[in-house]
């Protein structure tokens, strides 16, 4: 009876030992595969990177807003602009055309008030000095060249951009590439200007430059 005892307990330990020993590893591995996104429905830190206003490189500050810019390249593709992560004009929007490519957009409240494209080729450039003339006070001017914006550009549209912050408008010839932020009422030369000048030596296309890109962070209130 002793050594049927003895031989029950041991067959009794063993199984028991046995069984804990593979519970413990199963809850081991299923607390290394299965984590606790997974069960709380939550996304991964890949899928958590924050995406930013206008694809940007980087968030704006309170206080500010974001914008890209891209001229147009040669005459086969428009140019584009994003604001607050809304594209004002672009080629997929069929709203750009030959010439200057203008926005503006109120400093303040970030609303786009009104855009327009003006052929600087073979259009009449008194249809752009009026556009600039009637900018309202308080108001953003984002500009984008497209295939040729300095043929008809006169002295007077050249003082207006000028005065909008612009240091290269007095030097815009044909097919030059531009791209400009600027303001009603700025005090100084604006940071958020990209020129290159159309030169058969250093043109990345044939008889064009290549196409400029200028994004930031403006402060809602630079006047």
């Amino acid at each position: 009876m002793r050594v049927s005892g003895l031989l029950r307990l041991l067959v009794f330990t063993f199984v028991l030992v046995t069984t804990l020993f593979f519970v413990r590893s199963y809850i081991s591995f299923n607390m290394q595969t299965v984590r606790l996104p997974r069960w709380m429905g939550l996304v991964t830190k890949e899928n958590q990177v924050a995406k930013t206003k206008c694809g940007l490189s980087k968030p704006c500050p309170a206080n500010f807003f974001a914008f890209k810019i891209s001229s147009g390249a040669a005459n086969v593709v428009g140019p584009s602009m994003c604001f607050e992560n809304h594209i004002i004009m672009s080629p997929v929007k069929n709203n750009v055309g030959r010439g200057l490519n203008i926005a503006l957009v109120n400093g303040t409240t970030g609303l786009v008030l009104r855009h327009n494209s003006f052929d600087m080729y073979s259009g009449d450039p008194k249809s752009v000095l009026q556009f600039l003339k009637e900018v309202p006070m308080g108001t953003l001017v984002l500009v984008a060249s497209y295939d040729d914006p300095g043929t008809k550009m006169n002295d007077d549209i050249r003082k207006l951009l000028s005065d909008l912050g612009s240091s290269y408008a007095k030097e815009l010839g044909f097919r030059d590439s531009w791209v400009f932020l600027g303001a009603r009422e700025l005090k100084s030369k604006s940071p958020f200007e990209e020129y290159l000048k159309n030169n058969p030596d250093t043109n990345k296309y044939e008889g064009w430059p290549e196409l400029l890109e200028l994004e930031g962070c403006v402060p809602k209130k630079v006047f």
